[in-house]
């Protein structure tokens, strides 16, 4: 399992294929990865913060769970910080596991978790000013599936 927190642009496709390396013994490896979305308005830019240490920590404890929930061979999460434009890669999931249905629902569960609980807060500038970015309703309602 590996959680990393980070300012720097990551390759998915790299980064997935070092995930996928050694995972003979798995049949099933599944990945997201998350751009930052253009908004109404034009998104001049999106700057993320978080606390060090803490971010990662929190992130980790819900990667051990669901390691243990879905039988995952291994899980990745891989997310930014700091000032991003729309279209950059924000963050990434994959998971492994010996069959996909497990590799599917960790990897949403995680998806879910990272939108809804992980300790990030989001500034969004645009033509009309800056502002954070609230939590939506449809993504805490989707916590509710676990």
């Amino acid at each position: 399992m590996r959680v990393v927190v980070q300012e720097a642009a990551f390759d998915a496709g790299a980064e997935l294929n070092a995930f996928s390396a050694g995972l003979g013994n798995m049949g099933a490896v599944v990945s997201f990865t998350g751009l930052v979305r253009d908004v109404a308005g034009g998104l001049a830019g999106m700057e993320i913060e978080h606390y060090p240490g803490m971010t990662e920590k929190a992130i980790a404890a819900i990667c051990e769970e669901a390691m243990t929930r879905w039988s995952l061979g291994d899980a990745l999460v891989i997310h930014r910080y700091g000032a991003l434009a729309a279209g950059d890669t924000i963050m990434m999931v994959a998971t492994a596991s010996r069959h996909r249905v497990d590799a599917f629902q960790a990897a949403e569960f995680l998806m879910d978790y990272l939108k809804s609980r992980a300790p990030f807060w989001k500034k969004e500038t645009t033509g009309q000013g800056d502002g954070w970015v609230a939590a939506r309703d449809e993504d805490e309602d989707a916590l509710t599936r676990w």
